[in-house]
């Protein structure tokens, strides 16, 4: 009985750990790239990120001079549509 009780509290634990593990913040990185113009990538930040325009011009002055950045900081759930769209957009991003 007392091997089943551990075995269970054991489960218990692990799935609070891949729990949290879903919900630790993530990044959505933005690269650089050859293709999209510093108006469009501004456009998108604010757009899709809520960035201010003084934001989106600060990040898309880190892609371009330093290959990436951070956009957007949240759990993986709020972020996925995010990075899909900026995707979508034709901007080259990742969630880390």
């Amino acid at each position: 009985m007392k091997n089943q009780k551990h075995k269970m509290e054991t489960e218990v634990l692990i799935e609070e750990k891949v729990k949290n593990k879903a919900q630790e913040n993530k990044s959505i990185i933005v690269y650089n790239d050859d293709f999209n113009t510093f108006n469009w990538v501004i456009e998108c930040l604010m757009k899709y990120c809520g960035h201010s325009l003084e934001q989106a011009e600060q990040c898309t002055m880190l892609v371009h001079y330093k290959g990436k950045c951070s956009v957007k900081v949240g759990s993986y759930d709020k972020l996925r549509p995010i990075h899909e769209t900026l995707l979508e957009c034709g901007l080259t991003s990742e969630i880390q």
